[in-house]
This record gives C-alpha cells, structure tokens and sequence, in this order.
C-alpha cells in the first residue's frame, strides 16, 4: 500500500525538501521517519477519513502524528514548494496539459471603487451624544 501512494520516484523527487530532523540532546520517542509520515498524510487526504482514524495496519503511525508533520512542513513552506516542483517534474515529462486550466477566483477579494468607509459619517444616537 505505501509504494502505492508514495512509490519510489515520487520518493526521491520529495525527500531533498525536507528538513532536517530537529536534534533533541534529551533523547525522547524515536521520531518516525518522513516517508512513513508523508504515505500516511497522503492516505487520509485521499481517503477523507479523519486523521484520527487513519489505521494502524499501514505503519503510519498515529494520525495526529501526521497531522503534526503536516503542520510543521506547512508552515515551513515545505508544501507549497513540493507543489512547484511536482508541476515543473509534469510539465517537464509532458504530462500535464495547460490547456485545460482553470483559475478560481471565488476565494480573491473584490475590489469595489464605491465609497471609501473614513468617509461614511456615523449616524445614530452614540454619534450624536458624542458630538455633544
């Protein structure tokens, strides 16, 4: 199962952008390797199950285990340079057809060129008890 969600390739491909494990002098839990991390974040992001049912049978470890990997590499950067890097590996082998792209702007904020809100005078009995 996990050579089929993270084979070799895609492996090798995504393994130099992670950082280095943190050095902890007081020595604690061994921390699980990336790639064990990574197979079981990408099973519970293409399964929809929550993390913490992610399943013990595939040596993942524990869901919030991954869920804390994935916390950390995204706000290190580490997914949104895997996504770069993964378009660039596609686009290089001809296996990603830009023709067919779309772009969403649902979740871009529209600028209106109505009036400005330092210029809405405010109404009511607070302004006018304070303009007193």
């Amino acid at each position: 199962m996990s050579t089929h969600l993270l084979p070799d390739a895609l492996w090798n491909l995504i393994q130099p952008m992670l950082p280095s494990p943190p050095h902890r002098p007081k020595g604690g839990r061994p921390r699980l390797p990336d790639r064990v991390c990574l197979t079981g974040i990408l099973f519970v992001l293409r399964s929809g199950i929550p993390w913490e049912m992610l399943p013990q049978e595939l040596g993942c470890g524990s869901g919030m285990t991954c869920w804390r990997r994935l916390r950390d590499w995204q706000e290190a950067g580490i997914w949104q340079l895997m996504h770069f890097v993964l378009l660039d590996w596609l686009a290089r082998y001809g296996r990603i057809d830009w023709s067919r792209a779309v772009v969403d702007g649902s979740s871009v904020r529209a600028v209106f060129g109505g009036a400005r809100r330092d210029r809405i005078q405010p109404t009511g009995p607070s302004w006018a008890a304070s303009a007193i």
